[in-house]
């Protein structure tokens, strides 16, 4: 069958906008000569609509939209869409993640999403109520099975040893599917499209059974989708795979499938546009014209600063050095040399006058009492002010530039460098934003190399470098992996050769710092387990990781 792959970006609860490009990606596709198009989960609606679903007017506007699909797809071809549908059973969840082919001014079948996750950023057995049945469709002569993203997902390995009752994927092979189609809202992170593909060839393998898989694309809030939709052949091969971060229309003929293909290795560089397509996307569809940042002379902000002129072009972003009387002039010049490399426009405002000002407030309270952590969390506030009051002005959305790292362990100041709309590497470890920094600085030298080599520093008081309140960051980071990604023990880490009192110092960094991770900013998800809504430990406890 010639199939129409619609590799589209949603804009959530633009049913207007989103059915439009569904409409225009449909005539594009017969004019390809395809006999259907494929198009990913929620496409109607935008993918994830949250508990946007319990406002009934939510739910209507989608049906809305797909009744205007069923009356102006072109004819002689078939297409498929994903919706918010209302359960039309007896009991259970008032709604259902639905996929419905449409034909000719008519809804052909409807297929209901079986496996509905609940873990990491998902939660759709909040709204949804899952398929009890699973059915082959018949269309051009291909027997067709719905397999709606995770549903795909039963051999996948689970958190915690989850394993799901029901295999779709097996129960519309065993009731004659010639072909598996995949719509799917499937957020990236690092590693993901190889476990996808390997769950796919694995169909193929085991069946015969050619598999479409049609990923969204685009941002909303801290998901990433990477689009990168493909088609197996039968035996499992990859023999199209979609464009990586960006719309397309492409068409597969599975009676003629191509030669074999295989996935991007880059996986820095898949980072840097997956990371860059998170800024692009949130500005855009929050309506936000320009972004900024401080520019501290620090790896943290060149890093966000690169991917920020990457994302949204150099003209929209404005970097702030803030120095006080504890920055070096290496830092300064270091920031200059990176705002020149990449053509944005920074701006110093010293934040000491400011600073003395506050001291001399406080002296009066603190008396005599020494200075401390107190001193400098004020000089981090101060900046925070300086940039929110730019974002007030100038309607500018401020990034925030810590890293996974500093904010597990809460090396870092409330409502001070922790201010921002948007946390761009908030998911990356610091080992990971070096990495990330040099890979990009290998397709331009845009960070100086001061930047990359020098000793990381707050520059809070003098001659301060971060390794004398945390641990080297590469037995840090080996340390906060386990224990974030793979929920491992304490006493699991030290077995596997990290020192006991640095991973119970560690651990007890993470639990303290809680109150903190709550309340950063949205960060963009680039890891199997989301470091915002991916984990939820309450505050307030007295469980603790040690």
């Amino acid at each position: 069958m010639r199939i129409a792959i619609g590799q589209i970006n949603p804009v959530i609860g633009d049913f207007a906008g989103n059915v439009d490009k569904i409409l225009e990606f449909s005539a594009r596709a017969r004019e390809l000569g395809a006999e259907l198009a494929v198009f990913p989960e929620m496409c109607i609606c935008g993918y994830p609509p949250l508990d946007l679903v319990d406002q009934d007017s939510f739910v209507e506007a989608g049906l809305q939209g797909l009744r205007r699909l069923q009356r102006s797809c072109p004819r002689g071809i078939g297409v498929t869409v994903g919706y918010v549908d209302r359960n039309r059973g007896e009991a259970g969840k008032p709604l259902a993640n639905a996929v419905s082919l449409l034909a000719d001014g008519e809804i052909l079948a409807t297929q209901t999403k079986t496996l509905l996750p609940s873990y990491d950023v998902f939660d759709e057995a909040r709204w949804f109520q899952p398929a009890v049945s699973r059915q082959v469709i018949p269309f051009r002569g291909e027997r067709l099975g719905i397999a709606i993203c995770e549903d795909m997902w039963w051999e996948a390995e689970m958190p915690a040893g989850m394993r799901y009752p029901v295999d779709p994927v097996k129960e519309l092979l065993d009731g004659g599917a010639s072909l598996i189609l995949a719509p799917s809202a499937s957020p990236f992170y690092s590693g993901k499209p190889r476990i996808r593909l390997e769950l796919a060839s694995g169909i193929g393998q085991r069946s015969g059974v050619p598999v479409v898989y049609v990923n969204t694309v685009g941002a909303n809030d801290s998901l990433i989708f990477d689009g990168q939709s493909f088609c197996t052949a039968g035996d499992g091969r990859l023999v199209f795979l979609g464009e990586a971060f960006q719309e397309q229309l492409a068409l597969v003929d599975t009676a003629r499938p191509g030669p074999e293909l295989s996935l991007s290795e880059d996986r820095y560089g898949e980072l840097a546009r997956a990371l860059e397509l998170g800024i692009a996307d949130y500005l855009a569809k929050c309506g936000i014209g320009r972004v900024h940042l401080g520019l501290s002379g620090g790896i943290d902000s060149a890093l966000v600063a690169v991917l920020a002129a990457r994302a949204v072009g150099p003209a929209r972003v404005t970097a702030f050095a803030l120095p006080s009387r504890y920055s070096s002039p290496g830092s300064l010049s270091d920031a200059e040399e990176l705002a020149g490399n990449l053509g944005i426009r920074l701006q110093r405002v010293s934040i000491e006058p400011s600073f003395a000002a506050s001291l001399g407030s406080l002296q009066p309270v603190f008396g005599d009492a020494a200075p401390d952590i107190t001193e400098e969390n004020l000089q981090a506030r101060l900046r925070g002010l300086l940039l929110m009051a730019y974002a007030n002005k100038f309607h500018s959305l401020l990034l925030a530039t810590g890293n996974k790292s500093e904010l597990a362990t809460g090396y870092c100041t409330l409502y001070g460098d922790m201010c921002g709309g948007l946390a761009p590497i908030g998911d990356l470890l610091k080992t990971e934003v070096y990495a990330l920094a040099r890979r990009l600085n290998r397709e331009r030298r845009l960070i100086p190399e001061a930047v990359l080599t020098k000793p990381p520093s707050a520059e809070l008081k003098p001659d301060q470098t971060d390794q004398d309140t945390l641990p080297p960051y590469d037995e840090l980071d080996r340390i906060l992996e386990r224990y974030l990604l793979d929920n491992a023990t304490a006493q699991q880490i030290a077995a596997e050769g990290e020192n006991p009192d640095t991973v119970r110092r560690v651990l007890d960094l993470v639990g303290k710092a809680e109150f903190k991770r709550r309340q950063a900013a949205p960060i963009l998800k680039v890891t199997p387990r989301a470091f915002g809504t991916g984990r939820r430990i309450p505050i307030a406890r007295r469980f603790h990781e040690t």
